[in-house]
């Protein structure tokens, strides 16, 4: 190293010295690394680089980054004070208090005249001290557990019992490090290997994976203990319970590794992300690999599928570039083609949700494709896959390709159009919906229904293949029917909701409609067919006239409910669809009047709207669907990862809310958990609409009901989030009429609106010109101000005060009763001492005069009053010398109490 570069790094060290001096602490870690980066080999000078950046990075609360650069200048300068009392700090805040401790007690040791260090080694001993005796009782309690669980000739009830309290005490900080650092993750991978009893078998997956919370150290050390292939060998089961509990553990390793919670709106923390790379490439290798196993089972696979999913779209794990790489769209098209048609030794177990998820996914990578390149190697994966299933000739080869092709139709939309459009192609299905072989009808047939869903496509489907459809829905089997009729479904659909478009001839709709209608009412044992029927309707409710004699239907409906309720992701699209088109929640053009006289003149076809699409046949219709219990059905499909599937839950639930009598049935059945999840989680309209949802909730039921215990806090995100100039003024005006009834029910609630920077968005509502808005806005900050925090912000140098004085005078009662209780609970806490207590007393007159008129208003104001002291200094102030100096005062006064009398929130003290 120069002397140049000596020079150099000891400059940045003074500079960032200097910024750490204003309080610049992230640009003080900036120049302390150049400086470090400057400095070659490990001299003093090294030392005194990595300390100074540690000390910046315990000020910015980055404890591990702060531990790790203090463990760096202790191994140059070994025993170094100020290295050493920073790494203290940084153990204390990561609560690795016996490591903090050890540092304190060498610090002292050392140097034993330090008092900076004995207030914090009295308070580290204290905390260890009891840290040893509760470890002590957990240690005691862990081992009488042990002895109860693993002991198989002990009364089932018994180890039930043992194992919930390992689950329990799996969650304890304490409880989980000592379980760890013991043989009890060995134990329970060799008992699972026995256990015939379910219960306690799940729950040993349960407690293994709460042990890796929150810790990625605690993770590796259970991973070192199991292995990664262990938990893929539990996944492996035909038990939902077990494939949740696997699959959830799994997620958490991910979690810990990446610094993800299980939340919808967590995302990876890049540091963390990057410190566990390794560990986390292997998972997604095992993952991906697992994907297209043969041994394992259909819900496993679909598990496993659903993880990469949930994953994939994060920035920092780069798992979709990475699927491209190790020969995931290759597996996923594999399961994409899959037919349980095909049943031989080498043929993937497959459930009817398989082919779906595996489309969902796909469609998730190729979202993540985020430039040219990587789409154009997405498609290449993509038509290599089809190219080599051509290349053979037999015709399990076509029909796969066929499969995978209407799975891309139903996932990656451009990529299904692009490889159905490619030359011979669209010939080949329709040759094999023409051939005699049933199963190519079948899967010809499903691939004419996912290509016929652009117009051109709808059209050359019309010209080349309405005679084959007609034909097939001839056939004696009811799996060829039922596809060529949800075949003609759609293509009578393809004109949308104008009513004066009419593909077919007149009637052939509801002809249609009753054909699926009986598919759907008596499929016989087979789901497949009702599935099938379900996403016919869906094409042909686009039509009024069905939607009308549908809903009337009570046992269709019922059909729909119980087929939703099934779980099963194949369904989603069909039940949602013709939900969302009897709700009419779809997303409509605005129609402007002017454009519409413009389109006359240029005699352009101006679409139609039925008359039975008005406004009262939909509200009839909603509440029809709400009585029908629909809402279980949402939360039902609302399990999905597919993000347009989430948006169009989303508007079913927003319509429903629409109308208040169904509110109620929403939320005792389960709706709000899914609307805060999908309030979180999708695509921004879908977003909207399920916040929406939660407002129209929010605003006719009492919050503490509608949003029990934790829930209250987490709907308060997504309510602000329509506190914004796109959203619409109904949306902004709901949104603070919630936020006005969550704000009054305690003082959490207040401080997660002030967290989540609602009050300067609820205030710049309370200068909007629409009435309702501004009465809205005001209303929520006369709640908001029963915060002591909220009554600081109007103090000081701002016109927030004189804001609510002018609201005082508005010409709209409820806002001017609203900006007057906020005047007297702002004043009340504050200005109002000011005034009543000022020693001039012109300035106590004025104090009186106002504190009058607050009274003199309303019962409410006044009952707001009395929370505070007021009265009591009202009645001090009533009881002044009877001099010329206070007359004034002790009049004003009285009347003051006089009136708060005649409201009856206070009365006079009895007389003797």
């Amino acid at each position: 190293m120069g002397a140049n570069e000596v020079e150099e790094a000891q400059r940045f060290k003074e500079e960032g010295n200097e910024a750490f001096k204003n309080n610049d602490w992230d640009q003080a870690v900036k120049l302390y690394t150049k400086a470090i980066n400057l400095t070659t080999s490990e001299t003093r000078d090294l030392s005194i680089y990595y300390k100074n950046r540690a000390a910046a990075y315990l000020k910015l609360e980055k404890y591990e980054a702060a531990l790790e650069d203090c463990d760096k200048s202790l191994e140059i300068v070994p025993m170094d004070p100020k290295a050493l009392f920073r790494r203290c700090q940084a153990l204390e805040a990561l609560e690795k208090y016996e490591e903090a401790y050890r540092d304190a007690t060498q610090i002292f040791k050392d140097d034993p005249t330090n008092k900076a260090i004995q207030p914090i080694l009295q308070r580290l001993h204290r905390i260890v001290q009891e840290r040893a005796r509760k470890n002590a009782q957990t240690s005691s309690k862990l081992e009488s557990m042990m002895k109860i669980v693993f002991n198989l000739s002990e009364s089932t009830d018994k180890r039930e019992t043992g194992m919930n309290n390992l689950l329990v005490l799996a969650r304890e900080a304490a409880g989980s490090e000592l379980m760890v650092r013991s043989a009890v993750v060995q134990q329970i991978k060799k008992l699972l290997k026995v256990e015939k009893n379910k219960e306690i078998f799940i729950t040993g997956i349960r407690v293994i994976g709460e042990l890796c919370k929150h810790s990625d150290e605690k993770t590796m050390r259970v991973l070192k203990d199991v292995g990664i292939p262990w938990f893929l060998e539990i996944l492996d089961s035909n038990d939902e319970k077990q494939i949740n509990a696997a699959e959830h553990c799994i997620q958490t390793i991910l979690n810990s590794f990446s610094g993800m919670e299980n939340k919808p709106d967590t995302t990876p923390k890049p540091e963390l992300a990057e410190k566990n790379k390794k560990h986390i490439d292997t998972l997604l290798s095992c993952l991906v690999y697992s994907v297209n196993n043969r041994a394992i089972s259909g819900l496993a696979r679909d598990a496993i599928i659903e993880l990469l999913m949930r994953n994939v779209h994060y920035s920092c794990l780069n798992w979709a570039e990475q699927l491209i790489d190790i020969g995931g769209i290759e597996r996923l098209m594999e399961c994409a083609s899959e037919l349980e048609e095909f049943k031989y030794e080498s043929a993937m177990n497959i459930t009817s949700s398989t082919r779906t998820i595996a489309a969902v996914c796909l469609a998730k990578i190729y979202e993540n494709m985020y430039c040219d390149p990587l789409r154009e190697k997405f498609m290449n994966k993509i038509n290599d896959f089809i190219k080599d299933k051509l290349l053979t000739p037999d015709i399990e080869s076509k029909v796969r390709v066929t499969v995978a092709i209407t799975a891309l139709l139903r996932g990656p939309l451009d990529v299904g159009n692009s490889v159905f459009g490619k030359e011979g192609i669209m010939e080949m299905i329709l040759v094999m919906a023409n051939s005699e072989d049933e199963l190519q009808q079948k899967v010809a047939c499903e691939c004419i229904i996912a290509a016929a869903s652009k117009a051109d496509k709808a059209k050359a489907i019309i010209n080349q293949g309405i005679n084959i459809l007609k034909q097939l829905y001839k056939s004696k089997n009811d799996h060829i029917r039922i596809r060529a009729l949800v075949g003609l479904c759609k293509l009578s659909s393809s004109g949308g909701t104008d009513a004066s478009v009419k593909p077919f001839a007149e009637g052939s709709t509801l002809k249609l409609a009753e054909a699926c209608r009986r598919f759907l009412l008596h499929p016989g044992e087979d789901q497949d067919i009702r599935k099938w029927a379900a996403e016919g309707l869906s094409y042909l409710t686009l039509d009024a006239e069905v939607k009308e004699k549908l809903v009337q239907d009570k046992a269709a409906l019922q059909a729909l409910v119980e087929l939703a309720k099934s779980g099963d992701q194949s369904v989603l699209f069909g039940v949602i669809t013709t939900l969302v088109n009897l709700c009419n929640a779809y997303e409509k053009q605005e129609v402007i009047p002017e454009m519409v006289e413009l389109a006359k003149f240029a005699k352009q076809h101006i679409p139609e709207e039925h008359d039975l699409d008005d406004p009262d046949f939909v509200t009839k219709r909603i509440l029809i669907l709400g009585n029908t219990n629909v809402t279980t059905a949402l939360v039902a499909l609302a399990k999905t990862e597919s993000n347009n599937s989430k948006e169009l839950i989303s508007r079913v639930f927003n319509a429903l809310c629409s109308q208040q009598e169904l509110r109620g049935n929403i939320v005792a059945q389960g709706g709000v958990k899914v609307l805060i999840n999908l309030a979180l989680n999708g695509t921004e309209k879908g977003k909207r609409q399920a916040t929406q949802a939660l407002a129209r909730i929010g605003i006719t039921m009492n919050p503490e009901v509608a949003f029990p215990g934790q829930r209250a806090l987490e709907v308060i995100r997504p309510l602000i989030s329509l506190l914004h100039p796109d959203c619409t003024g109904l949306e902004n005006f709901e949104a603070l009429m919630a936020l006005c009834n969550i704000a009054q029910m305690n003082e959490a609630a207040r401080q997660r609106i002030l967290k989540e920077d609602g009050f300067s968005k609820i205030e710049n509502y309370m200068f909007e010109d629409h009435e309702q808005i501004c009465r809205a806005a005001t209303q929520c900050m006369c709640n908001m101000t029963q915060s002591e925090e909220v009554i600081k912000r109007f103090e000081g140098e701002n016109d927030r005060v004189k804001l609510v004085v002018s609201l005082c005078l508005d010409e709209d009662k409820d806002t001017a009763m609203a900006a007057a209780g906020m005047l007297a609970i702002i004043t009340g806490a504050n200005a109002m001492h000011c005034l009543l207590a000022n020693p001039l007393p012109d300035m106590q007159y004025r104090g009186v005069c106002v504190v009058y008129n607050i009274i003199s208003e309303s019962k409410e104001l006044t009952e707001k009053l009395i929370e505070t002291d007021i009265m009591e200094i009202l009645m001090a102030l009533s009881k002044l010398p009877p001099e010329e100096t206070y007359k004034k005062i002790v009049d004003i006064a009285t009347k003051a109490l006089a009136e708060a009398e005649k409201w009856g929130v206070i009365m006079k003290p009895e007389e003797d």
